[in-house]
């Protein structure tokens, strides 16, 4: 039987999540391949990084398990120029050992719900590394077609790295003119 504190929860994030985020990310930096960053970013860098994409008016979500944040993903710009603005980039981190749970694909599930009701059009995926077989069928599973690879674009832990592009429409997608800027929710 399942209790009520054993079950995930999802919620946005408070800038109090910062070192347990620093800590998931962290990890991943240090012993994987989907950041290309090589040193991971301390509790305060991440606080900043979570108010400049909150302060924007994009999503950052949380997963908890019995009160311990697991996962996070956000979206963010794709990129500065005023007409991707409809374009946003997602980004998924589930701790080691909540991985296989279902909890990204949870989390995924919920971005991309929290972007189209901002009226974005299109989400962007850029996975790192093309061994990141988890990442590319998680994307796959929720919508996401293959947009092509860079091959060999980043060094990391003794190799080459690929970069996987993968993309969704949201909403309408292209089907239609945008009526307006997204909006912060």
């Amino acid at each position: 039987m399942t209790t009520a504190a054993s079950l995930p929860r999802l919620r946005l994030v408070t800038l109090a999540d910062a070192p347990a985020i620093a800590a998931i990310y962290g990890r991943a930096v240090l012993t994987g391949c989907a950041s290309f960053e090589i040193d991971p970013p301390d509790a305060a860098e991440m606080a900043a990084r979570i108010a400049k994409i909150v302060d924007a008016g994009h999503p950052w979500l949380v997963a908890e398990l019995d009160g311990a944040v697991v996962g996070y993903a956000y979206a963010g710009p794709y990129r500065p120029r005023p007409a991707y603005r409809h374009t946003v980039e997602d980004s998924i981190y589930v701790a080691e050992e909540a991985q296989g749970r279902g909890l990204g694909r949870w989390l995924l599930a919920a971005l991309i719900s929290a972007e189209e009701a901002r009226g974005a059009r299109q989400m962007i995926a850029v996975i790192g590394d093309s061994a990141n077989t988890g990442s590319i069928g998680l994307h796959a599973a929720l919508g996401f077609r293959h947009a092509g690879v860079f091959t060999s674009v980043g060094y990391k832990h003794g190799r080459w790295l690929d970069s996987v592009l993968m993309q969704r429409a949201l909403g309408p997608g292209d089907e239609t003119a945008p009526d307006a800027p997204p909006t912060a929710r």
